[in-house]
Protein backbone atom coordinates (compact mmCIF):
# COMPACT_ATOMS: atom_id res chain seq x y z
CA UNK A 1 0.00 0.00 0.00
CA UNK A 2 2.92 2.54 0.63
CA UNK A 3 6.13 3.39 -1.39
CA UNK A 4 9.67 2.89 -1.14
CA UNK A 5 10.07 6.38 -0.01
CA UNK A 6 10.60 8.18 3.34
CA UNK A 7 6.99 8.28 3.83
CA UNK A 8 6.67 4.82 2.57
CA UNK A 9 8.77 4.05 5.37
CA UNK A 10 7.04 6.03 7.93
CA UNK A 11 3.87 4.32 7.38
CA UNK A 12 5.18 1.23 8.43
CA UNK A 13 7.13 2.34 10.96
CA UNK A 14 10.39 1.76 9.56
CA UNK A 15 11.27 5.10 10.71
CA UNK A 16 10.05 7.21 13.70
CA UNK A 17 7.69 10.27 12.97
CA UNK A 18 5.95 12.40 15.69
CA UNK A 19 1.98 11.04 14.18
CA UNK A 20 -0.47 13.65 15.55
CA UNK A 21 -3.61 11.06 13.25
CA UNK A 22 -4.26 8.21 11.36
CA UNK A 23 -7.03 6.37 10.01
CA UNK A 24 -7.40 3.74 7.63
CA UNK A 25 -6.48 5.69 4.67
CA UNK A 26 -4.33 8.41 5.66
CA UNK A 27 -1.62 9.73 8.06
CA UNK A 28 -0.28 13.11 9.57
CA UNK A 29 2.91 13.95 11.30
CA UNK A 30 4.71 17.04 12.08
CA UNK A 31 7.81 17.80 9.60
CA UNK A 32 11.20 17.62 10.79
CA UNK A 33 11.86 20.99 9.09
CA UNK A 34 9.19 23.44 9.83
CA UNK A 35 8.33 26.13 7.88
CA UNK A 36 5.89 27.89 10.38
CA UNK A 37 4.94 27.31 13.94
CA UNK A 38 2.74 24.46 12.95
CA UNK A 39 3.92 22.20 9.66
CA UNK A 40 2.06 18.95 9.64
CA UNK A 41 2.30 16.95 6.39
CA UNK A 42 -0.57 14.86 5.39
CA UNK A 43 -0.42 11.61 3.67
CA UNK A 44 -2.48 8.96 1.96
CA UNK A 45 -1.40 5.45 3.03
CA UNK A 46 -2.32 4.39 -0.76
CA UNK A 47 1.27 5.09 -2.82
CA UNK A 48 0.46 8.27 -5.02
CA UNK A 49 3.80 9.55 -6.36
CA UNK A 50 2.27 13.23 -7.26
CA UNK A 51 -1.18 14.73 -7.51
CA UNK A 52 -0.91 14.67 -11.13
CA UNK A 53 -1.07 10.80 -11.11
CA UNK A 54 -4.09 10.81 -9.23
CA UNK A 55 -6.84 9.21 -11.01
CA UNK A 56 -10.66 9.62 -10.63
CA UNK A 57 -10.49 6.58 -8.56
CA UNK A 58 -8.81 8.50 -5.81
CA UNK A 59 -11.13 11.37 -5.66
CA UNK A 60 -12.97 10.36 -2.18
CA UNK A 61 -9.39 9.82 -1.35
CA UNK A 62 -8.25 13.47 -1.87
CA UNK A 63 -11.55 14.58 -0.47
CA UNK A 64 -10.46 13.27 2.75
CA UNK A 65 -7.12 14.26 2.90
CA UNK A 66 -8.33 18.03 2.42
CA UNK A 67 -11.56 17.13 5.07
CA UNK A 68 -8.31 15.62 7.52
CA UNK A 69 -6.49 18.44 7.35
CA UNK A 70 -9.62 20.78 8.26
CA UNK A 71 -9.94 18.52 11.26
CA UNK A 72 -6.36 18.80 12.14
CA UNK A 73 -6.17 22.28 12.40
CA UNK A 74 -9.39 22.75 14.50
CA UNK A 75 -7.60 20.15 16.88
CA UNK A 76 -4.55 21.73 16.90
CA UNK A 77 -6.11 25.40 17.61
CA UNK A 78 -5.43 27.15 14.43
CA UNK A 79 -8.40 29.93 14.98
CA UNK A 80 -7.52 32.92 12.55
CA UNK A 81 -6.40 30.77 9.50
CA UNK A 82 -3.92 28.53 7.71
CA UNK A 83 -2.52 27.16 4.58
CA UNK A 84 -2.79 23.95 2.69
CA UNK A 85 -0.24 23.42 -0.02
CA UNK A 86 0.57 20.77 -1.96
CA UNK A 87 3.07 20.66 -4.32
CA UNK A 88 3.95 18.40 -7.02
CA UNK A 89 6.73 18.20 -9.57
CA UNK A 90 9.84 19.16 -9.31
CA UNK A 91 9.55 22.70 -10.61
CA UNK A 92 6.53 22.31 -7.82
CA UNK A 93 8.82 21.52 -5.04
CA UNK A 94 8.52 18.43 -4.23
CA UNK A 95 11.19 16.39 -2.61
CA UNK A 96 8.82 13.32 -1.78
CA UNK A 97 7.87 11.40 -4.42
CA UNK A 98 4.37 10.77 -2.54
CA UNK A 99 1.78 12.57 -2.48
CA UNK A 100 1.44 14.68 0.70
CA UNK A 101 -0.15 17.83 2.06
CA UNK A 102 1.45 20.62 3.82
CA UNK A 103 -0.46 22.19 7.12
CA UNK A 104 1.29 25.28 7.81
CA UNK A 105 -0.54 28.14 10.74
CA UNK A 106 -0.16 29.69 13.87
CA UNK A 107 1.74 33.05 12.19
CA UNK A 108 0.77 35.31 9.20
CA UNK A 109 1.45 33.78 6.04
CA UNK A 110 3.09 35.50 3.22
CA UNK A 111 1.74 36.28 -0.33
CA UNK A 112 3.30 34.98 -3.00
CA UNK A 113 4.71 32.19 -1.61
CA UNK A 114 7.76 31.10 -3.86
Amino acid sequence: MSSDTIFGKIIRREIPANIVYEDDLCLAFKDVHPQAPVHILIIPKKNIPQLSAATAEDQNLLGHLLLTAKQIAEQVGLKNGYRLVINNGQDGGQTVDHLHCHLLGDRALGWPPG
